[in-house]
Parts: structure tokens; sequence; C-alpha cells
């Protein structure tokens, strides 16, 4: 049996303006830009690839499943620049074949740095899905993939998610295949599904390279690639960003012609299916305990956290935006708690990174700025006048603990009417 499981991570920034030292207007987000880039995006990847899956579950009768993980900055986006795109996805949660897994509402690396705003932003992910699709998610995934032991004991401890996905790293696995389920060391009942990423890659990144051995990519080739598995594990993870299809990998190149004759041939094989992941761990029991000791993600070669904290401006700058929480929360001012999320996101990191040849080409990609430094004194000057206005504000309330937020999430699953109540702490 190969069940395919297909997650799509769905973000796009809130991009930051041009901001100098001497500039004092509390507005630091590009809205132009922002308009621009999601109405772009969504006219070349979400509305044509909504429709084809929607399309392809219709015409599988429901044989055909997938899952998405859509960032909150960009259902914000979405809402106040392309709302159709919301229609196309709620159509989607109304076919039963979709599932929407929860994440940090702002695409951070709050785990890293504050537990309580890492859970604050999980609590308010969950009811933002709820609101939008219907669907408590029961599957996490953390910001771009980062993960480790601690990371799946603190997701256990919340009560409220059955699995949580990572990179199916050759350095953890070892001579293990990432095609089987797993279960997290230290976790009892938690779930580990770990994405296959050379087959993930193959459609992600090599599809329309033609000095790739296997250029051109076809549907029938991968099925053969994906039955293989067959005896040798139960699930083929294909987890990559949404973006892939006619962004990354523009229409011309066959992209969503693949995706459209993909089913058919994975389904010609008796024993082959797709499954979302929260059917994957209902059908199959775990094959062992994975230890990730050290953090990893699926970014680069090197699948580490170098992407965001690999020089000396990424750490300065993502230290300094963090020794803020206290007064920043304590101020109760919700546009300046609002804002300080949204620089929490971890593109603005992304954008600082001085990585060079194939991963910098990678980074080069959807980025505003002319280099890491202009990105770095950017951000910066941004969160000096931040700093200056939470300053201004005297000391209000404490801001809860980890506990309480986590609390807060299990209830939110036991009951959607205290979302509101959720969403404020």
């Amino acid at each position: 049996m190969a069940s395919v499981c297909f997650y799509f991570q769905v973000h796009q920034p809130t991009r930051l303006r041009h901001y100098t030292v001497f500039d004092n207007n509390i507005n630091y987000f590009d809205d132009r830009k922002n308009a621009e880039i999601c109405r772009k995006v969504a006219n070349k990847c979400y509305l044509p690839a909504n429709r084809l899956i929607l399309d392809l579950i219709r015409k599988y009768d429901g044989r055909f499943k997938v899952a998405y993980s859509v960032t909150g900055v960009l259902l914000e986006q979405l809402e106040a620049y392309s709302p159709e795109v919301l229609s196309t996805f709620d159509a989607l949660a109304r076919t039963g074949c979709v599932e929407f897994l929860a994440e940090t509402y702002y695409h951070s690396l709050s785990f890293l740095y504050s537990r309580n705003e890492f859970a604050a932003q999980v609590n308010k992910q969950v009811q933002r899905i709820q609101e939008l699709f219907g669907q408590t998610p029961r599957v996490f995934r953390n910001t771009e993939l980062i993960y480790n032991n601690d990371l799946a004991s603190m997701i256990e401890s919340m009560g409220c998610f059955d699995a949580v996905i990572s990179e199916g790293a050759d350095h953890i696995l070892g001579y293990r295949s990432p095609n089987f389920v797993y279960t997290p060391k230290g976790c009892n009942r938690l779930r580990l599904l770990l994405k296959n990423y050379a087959l993930s890659d193959d459609i992600a990144f090599r599809f329309s390279n033609r000095g790739w051995t296997q250029w051109p990519l076809t549907a029938d080739k991968f099925a053969h690639w994906v039955n293989r598995v067959n005896g040798n594990g139960f699930t083929v993870n294909l987890f990559m960003d949404y973006e892939t299809f006619g962004e990354h990998q523009w229409k011309d190149t066959g992209i969503f012609d693949f995706m459209y004759h993909l089913p058919e041939e994975i389904l010609r094989h008796p024993d082959n299916n797709f499954k979302t992941p929260s059917e994957v761990v209902k059908t199959y029991q775990p094959m062992g305990v994975v230890d990730v000791p050290h953090l990893i993600s699926w970014a680069d070669t090197e699948r580490d956290l170098s992407a965001w904290l690999g020089n000396a401006m990424q750490s300065n700058a993502i230290h300094e935006l963090y020794r803020l929480e206290k007064k920043i929360k304590g101020s109760g001012d919700a546009k300046l708690i609002n804002d300080w999320r949204k620089l929490q996101t971890s593109d603005h990191f992304y954008y600082m990174c001085t990585k060079y040849f194939a991963d910098g080409d990678v980074h080069k990609y959807f980025n505003p700025y002319d280099s890491p430094y202009d990105s770095y004194i950017n951000f910066m000057n941004i969160l000096g006048n931040l700093h200056l206005r939470c300053v201004k504000h005297p000391p209000a309330a404490p801001f809860g603990q980890v506990a309480q937020n986590a609390e807060s999430l299990t209830a939110v699953r036991q009951d959607s009417s205290q979302a509101d109540a959720v969403a404020a702490n």
C-alpha cells in the first residue's frame, strides 16, 4: 500500500515599506506592494491551482485528497485583496477531501524565542481556520518545518493535535525511510509524518530544470517512482510550497498538466490511494521512534536554521525583536502588538541571509531588497520606531503563561464558542 499525502504550504509575508532612521510614520507595511503581489500570485497560482484541485476531487469522486496550511498573515491579505481565493478554499473545505493544518499565525520563529507567544499564535491560527473553513486542525506544522524533540513534546502537551509534520532529513533518519509513520521521542500519543524530500523536490524544484537527467517529468514516470514504495513503506509525503504551481514553476512548464494527470497515473496501481495527514496517522501504526535532538527545517541543503539565523545581522535583529515582548504586550495597545507580531514573520530574516550558490538563488526569489544589509537596516529602523512607541505606554496586565495558552487551545477544540476569549490571550 502506498498512500500519497499531499501537503501545501500557502504563505506570503506582509512586506515592509522603505523606512529610514528619520521616519516616524507608524505604518510599517507596504500596502501597495502587498496588494500587487497578493493579486499576482492569486491569479498565477492560488486561483488556477484551487480550481484544478477542486476539479480533481470531483473527477475522482473524492478519492483525490490534499492538505493545506495557510498562514494568518496571508489570510488577512486574501481577505483584503483577493477574497475570491478564500471562496475557492471554502469550496475545497466543503468537499470533505481537504484538510487544513495548524501553524503559527504569523509564520514566525516564536517557538525558538517565546513559548508563550508561540502558543498564542497557534491559538489564533486554529481559531481563524475554524471561522473560515469550519475545521478544527488536528495536525500541526511549524514554520518552515522547524522541528525537534522539544517541539513535539510541547505540541503533545497542548492535547489537541494528533500529529506533527517535519522534514525527512537523511542525517536524522539514517537507514530508515520517510515513508512510514513514526513516534517522536518523548511522546506517547503524538505521531510524526516526515517529508519525502527527494520526490517532493522533483516537483517543487527540479520540474522545469532541463539539465536534470529525469527531465521532462511526466505523470506516469512520477507514478512509477511512487509505485516502488509499495512493500517498502506506507505513505509518500509530498510536502511543498503551493506557489510551486504557477509561480515557482510557471504554467508554460506544464506543471498544471502534470498535476491534472497525476491522480489517474497514481490510481492505476490497485494498492495506491490518496490520504490527508490525519487519515495517514489513523490508518498506519508507527514504525518506531525518531529522535531529533537538534533543530532541523526543510530549507536549503543543510536542512538547518541557517537561512534565518545564519549570520550576525539575523541573530541581532530577531533577538532585539523578542527582547521587546514584555514591553509590547504590557502596553495593551492592540495595533502595537499586531505590528510587533507581523515583524516576527520569518521572511523578514530570510531576506537578511547571505548564503550563496544554489541556495542563494532560492533566497533571491520574492526578495524586495537589493542586499541582505539593506534588509537588515530597514528592519532595524522599523524596530527602533516600534521601541519608541512601546516605551510611551504604561505597563498593563501580565501577558500570561505558556500553560494558559495551551489550555486555551484545548478549549478551542472543545468549544468553538470560546474563540473570542482565546484570541484575547
